[in-house]
């Protein structure tokens, strides 16, 4: 149970970090007139493409972390609906 939590947690920080990451390098990348500068176009491209799977990465660490999160929700709600039970019958 606390294995999903703390999953989850983790997921959902190192997606979030990598979103942020990805971004910061693409903001300080652009020059005064907001046009990006790259060395050469197969720079452009690879670097382009990288942050692309990188930024879909990030989003499938972000939904795992946040479905992590909400089975640990739904195994505590469980776990305390059997505790109510359980102190019924006694």
């Amino acid at each position: 149970m606390v294995a999903s939590l703390v999953i989850g947690i983790i997921f959902l920080i190192a997606g979030l970090g990598l979103r942020y990451w990805l971004n910061r390098r693409k903001f300080y990348r652009r020059g005064p007139m907001g046009a990006e500068g790259f060395s050469s176009y197969e720079s452009s491209v690879f670097i382009k493409f990288i942050e692309k799977v990188g930024k879909w990465i990030a989003y499938g660490l972000i939904i795992f972390g946040l479905l992590s999160l909400w089975v640990y929700s739904r195994e505590k709600k469980d776990r305390e609906i059997q505790n109510m039970e359980i102190q019924k019958q006694n």
